[in-house]
């Protein structure tokens, strides 16, 4: 697939001047950087989401972050092969990777998995302070998955661009798409007189969705 990059020049000065400092330290370092964003760690974290889902019964926001996380990550593979973009470097001591470049598997599996945790936490934090620092924390813990996988060598830094934009527009998509299963659910009418509806996943990201799409 061709592709128009408006970042060309800017992706192959990054990647050069990381690729002539890199040291053995570094590399380390970025190694850690980037686990966040790995399949084995994104793996560990979805396998305790969803124990914790079916625990609650809570259906619909299991299928929410099925579909958002596994299912955008599947989709930014079929992009790789459509696209068939080479990474900046595929010989040297530090490569441990594979594949094609465009996007970022790291980073849009960061993107997803942390935005959709997100998207569920958010509305059961009363303080705005609370929020603003969580939403900061995983901002930064995406970009700090992209910056290492840029440092590396392993992408541009439109790859990592593309991954967190393709990312957000996912879950978006997903809120959008599977709202009106979660508002299916059933909440008999007595309970619903007598006592208040308690806070489970499915009210809390029918809470925040509904606040994003406000602003």
């Amino acid at each position: 697939m061709a592709m128009v990059n408006p970042l060309a020049g800017a992706d192959h000065q990054i990647a050069g001047w990381f690729h002539a400092h890199l040291s053995q330290a570094l590399v380390n370092l970025l190694r850690v950087f980037s686990e966040p964003g790995s399949a084995q760690w994104i793996g560990v974290v979805l396998f305790l989401a969803v124990v914790f889902l079916v625990w609650k019964r809570a259906w619909p926001a299991l299928v929410t972050i099925v579909v958002a996380v596994p299912g955008g990550m599947l989709l930014n593979e079929l992009l790789k092969l459509a696209v068939h973009r080479h990474r900046p470097f595929l010989d040297g001591w530090f490569v441990d990777w594979s594949g094609y470049s465009f996007a970022s598997g790291h980073t849009i599996g960061a993107t997803l998995l942390y935005g959709q945790l997100l998207l569920f936490l958010l509305p059961l934090m009363k303080s705005k302070h609370w929020q603003r620092l969580s939403i900061l924390s995983a901002a930064m813990l995406v970009m700090l998955v992209g910056f290492s996988r840029i440092a590396l060598g392993a992408h541009y830094l439109s790859d990592v661009i593309a991954a967190i934009f393709l990312g957000v527009l996912w879950l978006m998509i997903c809120a959008l798409l599977l709202r009106p299963m979660r508002r299916s659910v059933v909440v008999p009418a007595a309970v619903a007189v007598e006592e208040p509806r308690p806070t489970t996943a499915v009210t809390v990201f029918d809470r925040t969705v509904d606040s994003a799409l406000k602003l």
